[in-house]
C-alpha cells in the first residue's frame, strides 16, 4: 500500500513539474501578447492625437485667415478708404476746415495702425495659444464683438495653473472657435457668456448663449449635429468630456472639462 502511495505521489509530482512550465509558458505568451497589443494601442492613440493636433493647427490657421480677410475688408479697408476720402477733401485755402480734416485723417490712421497690430498678433496663429488659453480667448472675443451683434462676457479663474499645456490649449481653443461659429451661424443670440475656471486639477471651459436653443434628441446629422459631435470627439481626444444642454427658446450651454495640465 505504501508503495502505491509513493508511486502515486511520484506520478503526481512529475505531472506538476511537466504541466507547470506549460502553464508558465502560456501565461508568458498571453502576457506578451497583451503587452504588445497595449503598446500598439498606445502608439495608435499617439498617432491619432498627433494627427488631431496637426488638423487643429491647420483649422486654427484657416479660421485665422478668414478672420483676417474679413477684418481687412470690413474694418481696416473702411478705415483706409475714409482716410483717403478725408485727405482728398481737404481744401488748402480754408485753413480751419483743413486742420479739422487733417486731425480726422490722423485719427483714422492711428486706428488703422492699432488694427494692423492686432492682426499681426493674430497672424501668429497657434503661437497666440502658447501665451496661454485665457489670452487667446480674449483675442477671439475681440473679433466676435467687432461685428456689433454680440455682447460677450468673459471671466477667467485667477487660480489657473502656472504651467500650461499648449497641445490641450490648442484643441480647447479650436473647440471654442467651433462653438462660437455655431452660435454666430445658428443660435440667433445677442449675448455670450464664457467662463474658464480650474479646480480639483480639472479645467472647465463653459460657453452659454441666450439664443433660440434646440432639442438635442431631435437634432439631425446636419451641419449643426456634426459640429456638436466634433466638439465631443475633440474633448475625448484630450481625455475630457463635453456636456451640452439646450432647450428650444432657452439658449445653449456647452461645458468642456478635462484634467489639466
Amino acid at each position: 500500500m505504501a508503495n502505491n502511495e509513493i508511486k502515486s505521489l511520484i506520478i503526481f509530482t512529475t505531472l506538476i513539474f511537466l504541466i507547470a512550465p506549460a502553464f508558465i509558458l502560456a501565461y508568458i505568451s498571453v502576457y506578451n501578447r497583451r503587452k504588445k497589443r497595449h503598446i500598439e494601442e498606445k502608439a495608435l492613440m499617439q498617432l491619432t492625437f498627433d494627427a488631431e493636433i496637426i488638423k487643429t493647427q491647420l483649422e486654427v490657421q484657416e479660421q485665422t485667415m478668414q478672420t483676417i480677410g474679413a477684418d481687412l475688408h470690413d474694418n481696416i479697408g473702411q478705415l483706409l478708404s475714409l482716410t483717403s476720402l478725408t485727405l482728398n477733401s481737404i481744401e488748402l485755402d480754408n485753413e480751419p476746415k483743413a486742420r479739422q480734416k487733417i486731425d480726422a485723417a490722423i485719427d483714422l490712421t492711428v486706428r488703422s495702425i492699432k488694427e494692423m497690430r492686432l492682426l499681426g498678433k493674430l497672424l501668429q496663429g497657434d503661437q497666440l495659444v502658447v501665451l496661454g488659453l485665457s489670452e487667446a480667448i480674449r483675442y477671439e472675443i475681440n473679433w466676435v464683438e467687432k461685428s456689433g451683434n454680440f455682447h460677450v462676457i468673459y471671466a477667467d479663474d485667477k487660480e489657473l495653473p502656472a504651467v500650461n499645456n499648449p497641445e490641450k490649449d490648442l484643441i480647447l481653443f479650436r473647440i471654442l472657435q467651433e462653438i462660437l461659429n455655431n452660435i454666430i451661424k445658428h443660435a440667433q443670440a445677442t449675448q455670450i457668456n464664457i467662463k474658464l475656471e480650474y479646480h480639483d486639477e480639472q479645467l472647465y471651459l463653459k460657453v452659454a448663449d441666450n439664443g433660440i436653443g434646440f432639442n438635442a434628441d431631435e437634432l439631425s446629422m446636419g451641419e449643426s449635429g456634426m459640429g456638436l459631435q466634433n466638439i465631443q470627439k475633440r474633448a475625448g481626444i484630450i481625455g475630457g468630456q463635453a456636456s451640452i444642454t439646450s432647450k428650444p427658446g432657452e439658449g445653449t450651454t456647452i461645458t468642456i472639462f478635462t484634467s489639466y495640465p
